[in-house]
């Protein structure tokens, strides 16, 4: 049988190793990152609003998500897991996204426990309202009872803690991550958007002491604390890491820089050794096999 995208997740989930997985927005940038060698795609929620012009605060839809990673799962064999944000609603909204997510192969989800429309973390963070526990450890089991229901339970769903982010401290840190995980969450994601490590030692090291920590891996997403060492998350017990928007901030500063070139020389003369060939855009589409399948069935 076939192994599913999500099982390939569920699998680096489970390593005995720290994995990573890295940002991707579209079709190409997934492409791109499967053939850097990373094992998964983090689909941003942050990166695919961007690449569409507008705010990480839910006006890009879920339709507009869901568009998008059909694109990117077609273009790659290995998973996804999607940034969700608050997963668009109530329960029976994040139950509609699975619905969708599923039939696109997509690898697994990230629910974070804010109020929907949410807001970017690191934008006033400790503003931002918290959804209530209850609430939102019924909203992951609501979904992971569809996907019982449907027969895929290898799909992966991951709540994300933002208790730090909002400035509520550790006890609730610990608090609301241990009850989804009764729940059924299969990982918890434990942001921080502190420049270095101490709010998730302090997390590793009181999670691996309750009976979920035993069971539950651990996600982080290291954009502010870049600077400390990844092996310390190995040694600290961390499963997967996310390098979160660098597909896009990278793309960014490059595309400005070529067209503020472009037209400042009205030429093309000081930029065209500075990016891709043409023949690189044509191999990341596949142009080849359409030539061989044109030469079989047409005329």
């Amino acid at each position: 049988m076939k192994t599913t995208k999500a099982q390939k997740l569920r699998d680096l989930l489970s390593s005995d190793q720290l994995e990573f997985i890295m940002e991707a927005h579209s079709g190409l940038s997934a492409k791109i990152v499967e053939e850097a060698g990373f094992k998964g795609i983090w689909a941003s929620g942050l990166s695919m609003s961007a690449a569409h012009g507008v705010r990480d605060n839910n006006e890009l839809s879920w339709t507009d998500v869901v568009n998008a990673l059909k694109f990117m799962s077609n273009a790659t064999t290995i998973p996804i897991l999607l940034d969700a944000d608050t997963g668009y609603g109530s329960f029976n909204n994040f139950v509609q996204l699975l619905q969708e997510l599923v039939k696109h192969d997509i690898g697994g989800v990230v629910i974070e426990d804010k109020i929907f429309p949410k807001t970017n973390s690191f934008i006033n963070g400790e503003k931002q309202e918290l959804a209530n526990i209850v609430e939102f450890s019924r909203k992951i089991t609501a979904g992971k009872d569809y996907l019982k229901s449907i027969g895929r339970e290898d799909f992966v769903i991951c709540a994300r803690l933002e208790a730090y982010i909002t400035g509520l401290g550790h006890e609730e840190a610990m608090k609301r991550a241990i009850a989804y995980a009764e729940a059924g969450a299969d990982a918890i994601l434990c942001h921080s958007k502190l420049a270095d490590s101490s709010e998730i030692d302090l997390f590793m090291n009181d999670w691996k002491r309750t009976l979920v920590g035993e069971t539950t891996p651990i996600i982080i997403v290291p954009t502010k604390y870049y600077k400390v060492p990844t092996q310390h998350f190995a040694d600290t017990g961390v499963s997967l890491i996310i390098w979160a928007n660098h597909n896009l901030r990278s793309s960014i500063l490059s595309m400005q820089e070529t067209t503020k070139q472009i037209f400042a020389d009205s030429s093309l003369i000081n930029v065209e050794q500075n990016v891709a060939k043409l023949e690189e855009v044509f191999r990341l589409q596949n142009a080849e096999a359409l030539e061989i399948a044109e030469k079989k069935y047409l005329p």
